[in-house]
């Protein structure tokens, strides 16, 4: 089915978000991974594979409007030197996917292309998900200090 090019567009940006985020997420779990951090190499690296599924799911969409999916662009990487910095800038980057996904839902909406908006709504929802544990994990470290909360994470 030939989708309409606006929409392309939109879901080959979404597309780089979130090949940009699977690369900083892994680097961001691989050190937490290093520094001894085992809990939040996890939790780090599920939100890198739930990006994944984000990727092959815009890929799909992309295929079934008979766009091309554009996998080589990626945007710059915000890779944090410590644990606290490494959530300030994903919080960072999901507050931005978040507002990106709600103006491409109404675009979707205008054109009439409910399919495309039922699936960004879907990644929407996960992504809330994900600024939700973020912004809890930033909470922890302000209320308790990192060093507790780094204590906890071994």
């Amino acid at each position: 089915m030939k989708g309409n090019d606006k929409i392309i567009v939109k879901l080959n940006a979404r597309l780089a978000d979130e090949l940009t985020a699977i690369n900083q997420y892994i680097v961001h779990a691989e050190m937490c991974d290093n520094w001894g951090y085992d809990k939040l190499h996890k939790t780090i690296e599920k939100r890198a594979i739930d990006e994944m599924k984000h990727a092959e799911k815009l890929i799909a969409r992309i295929l079934f409007l008979e766009g091309i999916p554009i996998v080589s662009d990626l945007k710059k990487l915000h890779i944090g030197a410590d644990v606290e910095l490494q959530f300030k800038n994903d919080r960072i980057a999901e507050v931005q996917a978040i507002k990106d996904y709600n103006d491409d839902i109404k675009l979707a909406v205008e054109l009439g292309d409910n399919g495309t908006k039922d699936l960004l709504q879907h990644i929407l929802e996960e992504e809330e998900n994900h600024i939700d544990l973020i912004e809890a994990q930033l909470d922890q470290i302000k209320q308790m200090g990192v060093q507790i909360y780094l204590s906890e994470q071994i």
